[in-house]
């Protein structure tokens, strides 16, 4: 006799969630340990909303250097040691170079142009490879004018406006690396072009937040046409207008080798990384097998990667600066031993530094501004690693966070301590008794030695490590040694200072930070006065962007489409940079970076369309199991 529809429906609906528990079950068992996750929401509701990292820290200490948190029924492994970080994400690099699945973001924002979100294979080696050109030692030398340029005009805005100077610091970041980019420099961080970088970056961040996009845990959506899915339509919009914009910054490099050919008198091109490869695209196509709006991201994505990152870092250092006793003397006196008080600090002399360059390696370790590794990585292929199964399109998170506070490599990592990275004999330096005596600091011998040369795991791994690292170093090098050159850095009177005090986003710096900056005497504020009539003299030939060249039309990710944007009411830094609560590292960002974005092998085939209906409702029903007070957020439009 045919059993009753009703009773085939209701075995199904207790088989199928079954099935899946024990599917669950036997996979958590073969993992690296860590919290134990609930049915459906895994460990979502333990995460914190404010400094998600410490407790991914506390976790790393009861459940070993590589665990597992899980986010929704996704695994994502956490790995809060630098060996492990190493030998995974570095000698195993050909399984773990990969990105998760972003389909909001990276499939239907982007197109998957942009590197940050292209999964391992061709497509990402000839971008890495274009990008990596322009990045050569020898191209670093070439910057390094610039570099000194802008270093030395924030040191004469800071004689008149020295308590805005993270504000400066953001001007100068911001600028060397458009010039890099385009050639062209930034005066204002309220420049239409600086605007509208801002916001685009805003606009993506809120693509990630869990809830929004049920797309991103049912890719399927994604084929639905515009019509039927008006979101889609909207974020597909934003995304032609962010390339369009990337395109005409391309266009104004063209424009200026055009205009410099023309003319005999005309001033040479600043060789930027848009410059070198237009050049290189001339010489060898075949080598350049992109679009032009895929050829367009390649230059923009420095300014998401190296503008903010490295401000922040200057921040970080000022605030170790004024809770550290005798790092400022000490840095004084070899600065003093070696350039005297008659002109800057140059590249030529970092070599004859070697407390200067501990420093900024110790400021690079103590206080990393991507918390959580950056742009998480997944595995490629099934692996096993100290008898843990990590199976394919696993999120791998590197904590650099935990790595670079773990006391086995770093004693005392809390203390800010430049003698962990001298490369010299202390005793040969004489002026080391202003640090010794102030922080009874000592060097770090008793550490486990970190396998990066570096030292520290600030910049990432493997395959994925940021291409720009080295020039963000060199940024932070001489900004810092000119600073501390010729500014005293004090605490401000009457404030206690919180060094674990940071904002909550993916690249973090201190919060509300305040210090007392000062010239340290009139022979140092003639110095810094003369050099920059003498960097304004090199920065005149980079002119700054201008609306007439840009003909920008600014995009608000949130109030449409502002046609002049000169009368746009300016961005300020706290929405700009991180932006609002969509820019902001929550449960529910976590659950979006490290479990809806890896809900797919990124190296699986595109789901079929059919039965889309029943699909929707069922992604409805889990989502409204899974979000925050059972409702799912729809998407702004």
């Amino acid at each position: 006799m045919d059993l009753p529809l009703w009773t085939i429906a209701c075995s199904f609906a207790v088989l199928i969630p079954l099935s899946i528990l024990v599917h669950d079950v036997l996979l958590w068992k073969r993992l690296p340990p860590g919290p134990r996750p609930l049915p459906l929401i895994g460990n979502k509701h333990e995460i914190p909303s404010h400094h998600p990292w410490i407790k991914f820290q506390e976790w790393s200490r009861k459940y070993g250097p590589i665990y597992t948190v899980w986010l929704g029924r996704r695994p994502t492994i956490v790995i809060s040691d630098a060996v492990i970080a190493s030998e995974l994400l570095e000698k195993r690099s050909a399984k773990y170079s990969t990105r998760p699945r972003f389909v909001t973001m990276g499939e239907i924002y982007w197109d998957m142009a942009s590197i940050l979100v292209q999964p391992y294979g061709k497509e990402w080696l000839v971008r890495r490879k274009l990008l990596h050109s322009a990045l050569t030692p020898r191209a670093l030398e070439n910057y390094k004018g610039l570099q000194e340029a802008e270093s030395a005009r924030l040191c004469y805005q800071l004689l008149s406006n020295a308590k805005d100077f993270e504000a400066l610091f953001d001007r100068l970041t911001a600028s060397i690396v458009f010039a890099i980019s385009y050639g062209h420099r930034v005066d204002d961080m309220r420049s239409p072009v600086v605007r509208q970088r801002l916001e685009f970056m805003q606009y993506v961040s809120g693509l990630n937040v869990p809830g929004a996009y049920l797309v991103e845990s049912f890719p399927a959506l994604k084929y639905l046409p515009d019509w039927i899915a008006p979101w889609k339509a909207e974020i597909k919009r934003r995304g032609r207008i962010e390339a369009e914009a990337n395109m005409k910054l391309v266009r104004v490099v063209e424009d200026d080798i055009e205009s410099a050919g023309k003319s005999h008198n005309a001033a040479p091109v600043f060789n930027s990384l848009t410059k070198q490869l237009l050049e290189n695209r001339k010489l060898d196509p075949g080598a350049f097998p992109l679009s032009e709006r895929n050829f367009s991201f390649i230059p923009a994505s420095l300014f998401g990667a190296g503008s903010d990152t490295t401000a922040s870092t200057l921040c970080s250092a000022m605030l170790a600066v004024v809770t550290t006793p005798g790092i400022l003397e000490t840095a004084q006196a070899e600065l003093d031993s070696v350039i005297g008080p008659d002109r800057l600090p140059m590249f030529s002399d970092i070599r004859s530094l070697p407390y200067l360059r501990a420093l900024c390696k110790e400021v690079l370790r103590w206080r990393p501004v991507a918390v959580l590794g950056g742009t998480p990585h997944a595995s490629s292929e099934d692996d096993h690693y100290r008898g843990f199964y990590i199976p394919k399109g696993t999120v791998i998170l590197g904590n650099s966070w935990a790595i670079n506070l773990n006391p086995e490599y770093y004693p005392d990592p809390d203390r800010f301590n430049p003698l962990r990275f001298l490369d010299v004999d202390s005793d040969s330096l004489p002026y080391l008794e202003h640090h010794n005596k102030s922080s009874n600091a000592t060097a770090n011998a008793s550490g486990l030695a970190h396998p990066n040369k570096s030292g520290h795991s600030s910049f990432g791994w493997g395959r994925r490590i940021c291409p720009g690292a080295e020039l963000a170093s060199n940024t932070l090098l001489i900004t810092l040694s000119r600073l501390l050159w010729g500014f005293d850095i004090r605490p401000v009177p009457g404030i206690v200072y919180d060094t674990l005090d940071y904002t909550n986003g993916f690249n973090i710096r201190p919060r509300g930070l305040r210090v007392g900056i000062e010239i340290r005497s009139q022979r140092h504020r003639d110095v810094v006065a003369r050099e920059y009539e003498a960097a304004m003299g090199f920065l005149e030939t980079l002119t700054p962007f201008t609306e007439s060249m840009l003909q920008l039309s600014m995009v608000s990710p949130f109030f449409g489409t502002t046609k002049n944007p000169t009368s746009a009411k300016p961005c300020s830094r706290a929405k700009a940079t991180r932006p609002s609560s969509t820019s902001v590292i929550t449960t529910r960002h976590l659950c979006s970076i490290f479990a809806t974005a890896a809900h797919n092998s990124p190296t699986a085939p595109a789901p079929k369309t059919k039965h889309l209906a029943p699909s929707f409702i069922s992604a409805l029903l889990i989502e409204w199991m899974l979000t925050d007070k059972g409702s799912s957020k729809a998407p702004s439009s």
